[in-house]
This record gives structure tokens, C-alpha cells and sequence, in this order.
């Protein structure tokens, strides 16, 4: 979507490109003075409010307790662990190997800033609790389980996960039902981790690898679209994106010719502004970058590719294509804006340093556009999360001035029940999801789907384009703000 600014703000980014252009020097920051660390802290948290199966005894949820210790039965299989995505209890594949994926390029990318905030150890867990699942989930080859919970019938009900009643069927894709964007996307969560595990664990590195290698090749060699995620997770871009981004972390992984050769020779991609669960073209552009690689189009560089998205992004180019809100915050589409918003500060931040690294610039064109408007732009995206917006709140539940109260989530928002309690599914939305009333269970560290395209956002559950959190939401805001916590004032990598 194209979006013509108005005049003010035309001659203000004009001012502030040449000003940056000048150096690699950001400008000073506006509306910032944030708790980083704070923030931090918390949006790890909420991944932890968001697990499946047999809690740990450091579980830091206190309001939690285990659920879906069943799963997996009726396919006469384990399938207990994992993550919910969202404010309900079904656990679908695609955007919970993504969030893995995310994890794991999150703890090799900000090793040091992790280390320094005393949070390393905790993301480490979050990747592990993911990854121990997809393992099960992948436990046989040329199969991989891609959703446990029947949504339709998950969504008749609003009960917290320990109190569910609802069948735990099972999906799974396999040879004859090929899922091409479930299979890759899950190889490249387990490469990227395979990475990030390498000195911490080298067994559980080197079977996380083993297992990554089986997985790209299944999708590579049964090749189709699986719908059965759909409507709720359906991949309109396809599964060349998926393909092109479990090769490369593959490539990171091992360095073998047979994935460069993919990356160079077969391999699709495209210049889009979009980095999520669906759309993986420009993380893998970014990954590529420095290594000099050209498609198998070979129009253009992987590089040239990762200046596309920026150049598509940023405001002050003539190529932008994202819609700005009036208080200076990308939007895509109503309903988990807020994914694009990490998504983009942390590919930018990642980009930022590569291109400081190779001592290289983005080019718009003619344009040189400096590493340091990147990382401007990546802190204006996260402050505005964190409260520098028109409403002057929050947006992370728990953090900084005015947070939301009413995210849409069902543990959130149920009081604890006893195990076993029998809940009226019936009433369950009149006593628990239609009252206007502060959730009993604070889900700290959420960050919310976010505002409208006009910078309007209401805290009501029943809204939940607006206070429906994901965990890919703050599994990509988690690199930010460790780099926003611990780096200096121009917010460059010391390592």
C-alpha cells in the first residue's frame, strides 16, 4: 500500500536524512527515557505464559499450571509441550516454528547484549521449549504432526488450557499431504537452533541439525501447499519463501555446497516489504547478504534484495510502500500489526550491523541510506510500543504508563479453576470474556496486536485485532530492546 505523507513531514525526513546521512550518527532520541530492560525482561516472560504441557519447576507464571498433558493421544503419540500462539489453545506449526526460528537467530545475533542483560539463559529455555517439540512432532521421517486442538471447536468455549474440554485432534503432513511451508519453516527452526545450542550442547546441536537436514529435504521433494491451518494460518505467499529460508540457515548451519548450490542455482526469491510467519524472503535476504550470492533469477543479489525491503519500509525514500500511521508506526493489515513492527526493528537492527560489519550502506536508487537511519528507525518502531505514541501509553501489558488490562487471552482472562473443573462452555463468554473488567491474571509482557491505521486502539478483549497478543510478536521484539537495554547512545554492536 502506497501512502502519500503530508507535506511537514515530507521536509522533516528530507532534514533527517541529510542529517544522517552525514555520519553514522543517530539523532537524539524522541520520546524515549524507556526501561529497556524492564521491557525486556517481561516480553520473555509472556512466551513463558504461553507454553504447553508439563510446566517447569521455575515456571514464573505463577497463575499457570500444566495443560494438554493428553496431547498427542488420540494419534496414539507424545505431543505434549510446545506453545500456544495466541490468545486461544490450539498449537499451530507454522507460527510456532517461525517463533522458533526467531528465538534461535534472536540468541546468535544479541549473544552478548542477552548475556549482559542476564536473560541469555532464559531465551535458551524459551528456544528449547519449542524445540523439544517439534522434535516430537518430527519423531518420524517424511511425517511431521502440524497442529494439535481443533480451532472451530477450541473457539465455542473461553476456558483457560488447564480447564479445556475440547478434543486434541491432531494434523499431520506427510508424503501423500505434503505441507511444504510447515516441513521447511520447521527445518529452518531447527538448523537456526542447531546453531544456537553448538558450544551450549553439541548432542542436542548436532540431532537438531540431523533432524533439520530430513525435514528441508521432505519438502523440498514433496513439494505442496497444506491448507489444513487455514483460516487461521494460511500461507498466501506460498512455500518458495520457506524453501529459500530453511536453505539458508542450513548453509549457516553446515556450509555445505548442496544448500549454496540451492541458493544460488533453484532457489525463488523476491523483493517484498514484509517479514512474518508467512512472508520469510527478506530474513533470508538479510542472512545472505554479505556472502556475495545471487539468486536463481540472477537479476539481483541477495543484497540488493535486503536494500529493497529497507528502501520499501522507510519513509523518507522514494521507493517506500509501507503505510505510516500519523504517529510514525508501520502498518500492514488490522489484526497483529504489531508483528511487523518487531519484525521490521529486528531485521533492521540485524542489517544495521552487517552492513556496519562490511563497512556497506543501503542504496534507494541513488540513495545511500546509512546503517544509522536504520537503527533510528528501529528504535522509533519499539518506543512507540513502549508509549511514544498520540495515546502516550503502552502497549506491552505490565510495562510503562497505562498498559492494557483486557489483552484477548484465555488464561489471561479466566480466573484459576481446579483441575478438573467442569466449565459451562455455554456461559463461559458472559462470566468471563463480555465483562468490561481488568483480566484477574496480568499476562506480563504481551505485547498487543496494536492500533489502527489511524493510531486508535481499544483496550477491550472483544477487540481483538487491537489486544490480541503472538508469540511471534515478542519473539522478534526480544533482540531490540536487549540491544536498546545494553548497547550506547548511537546504538551500535561492540562485538
Amino acid at each position: 500500500m502506497r501512502h502519500k505523507h503530508g507535506t511537514t513531514r515530507a521536509h522533516v525526513a528530507v532534514l533527517l536524512a541529510a542529517l544522517v546521512l552525514a555520519g553514522d550518527v543517530l539523532p537524539p532520541a524522541r520520546g524515549g527515557g524507556f526501561n529497556y530492560k524492564d521491557a525486556l525482561t517481561k516480553t520473555i516472560m509472556f512466551l513463558e505464559a504461553q507454553r504447553s504441557g508439563k510446566l517447569p519447576p521455575n515456571n514464573r507464571i505463577k497463575w499457570r499450571g500444566d495443560s494438554g498433558m493428553e496431547d498427542g493421544k488420540l494419534a496414539n503419540t507424545d505431543l505434549t509441550g510446545g506453545y500456544y500462539d495466541a490468545g486461544d489453545n490450539v498449537k499451530y506449526g507454522l507460527p510456532l516454528a517461525f517463533t522458533v526460528t526467531t528465538l534461535a537467530w534472536t540468541a546468535l545475533a544479541f549473544q552478548p547484549e542477552l548475556q549482559a542483560a542476564g536473560e541469555l539463559e532464559n531465551v535458551y529455555a524459551a528456544i528449547r521449549w519449542g524445540t523439544d517439540y517439534l522434535m516430537k512432532c518430527a519423531s518420524k521421517k517424511n511425517k511431521l504432526w502440524v497442529q494439535v486442538g481443533d480451532p472451530n471447536l477450541d473457539h465455542q468455549c473461553w476456558v483457560r488450557p488447564e480447564n479445556m474440554k475440547a478434543p486434541r485432534t491432531v494434523l499431520e503432513i506427510n508424503e501423500k499431504t505434503p505441507g511444504s511451508e510447515i516441513a521447511a519453516e520447521t527445518a529452518a527452526a531447527l538448523a537456526a537452533s542447531s546453531m544456537a545450542f553448538r558450544k551450549k550442547d553439541k548432542i542436542y546441536s548436532r540431532n537438531l541439525l540431523n533432524k533439520a537436514k530430513l525435514l528441508y529435504e521432505f519438502a523440498k521433494t514433496h513439494q505442496g501447499t497444506f491448507d489444513g491451518e487455514c483460516p487461521f494460518y494460511c500461507s498466501y505467499s506460498g512455500f518458495n519463501d520457506e524453501l529459500l529460508w530453511a536453505a539458508t540457515w542450513l548453509f549457516l548451519a553446515t556450509k555445505r555446497t548442496v544448500y549454496a548450490d540451492f541458493l544460488t542455482k533453484e532457489a525463488i526469491s523476491s523483493s517484498v516489504a514484509e517479514f512474518s510467519w508467512d512472508l520469510k524472503y527478506p530474513g533470508a535476504q538479510v542472512l545472505l547478504s554479505e556472502l556475495n550470492m545471487t539468486n536463481s533469477g540472477g537479476a539481483q543479489t541477495y543484497k540488493t534484495q535486503a536494500d529493497n525491503f529497507v528502501c520499501a519500509v522507510l519513509p523518507d525514500t522514494a521507493f517506500h510502500q509501507v503505510f505510516i500511521t500519523p504517529g510514525g508506526v508501520i502498518h500492514l493489515r488490522d489484526g497483529a500489526n504489531s508483528q511487523y513492527v518487531t519484525s521490521t526493528a529486528f531485521l533492521f537492527i540485524v542489517y544495521s550491523d552487517i552492513l556496519l560489519r562490511t563497512g556497506q550502506s543501503v542504496l534507494c536508487g541513488a540513495q545511500p541510506v546509512p546503517p544509522a537511519r536504520l537503527r533510528e528507525f528501529a528504535r522509533q518502531q519499539m518506543d512507540y510500543l513502549l508509549g511514544a505514541n498520540p495515546q502516550g501509553r503502552s502497549y506491552v501489558v505490565g510495562f510503562g504508563v497505562n498498559p492494557p488490562t483486557q489483552p484477548h487471552h484465555r488464561g489471561a482472562s479466566t480466573p484459576v479453576l481446579p483441575p478438573g473443573y467442569d466449565v459451562n462452555c455455554g456461559m463461559s463468554f458472559n462470566d468471563w470474556f463480555n465483562p468490561d473488567r481488568p483480566n484477574p491474571n496480568e499476562l506480563t509482557g504481551a505485547i498487543m496486536g496494536g492500533p489502527d491505521k489511524a493510531d486508535n486502539f481499544v483496550d477491550k478483549r472483544s477487540n481483538s485485532s487491537c489486544t490480541e497478543p503472538c508469540t511471534y510478536i515478542n519473539s522478534l521484539a526480544i533482540g531490540p530492546l536487549a540491544a536498546l537495554a545494553i548497547r550506547g547512545a548511537n546504538f551500535v554492536a561492540t562485538h
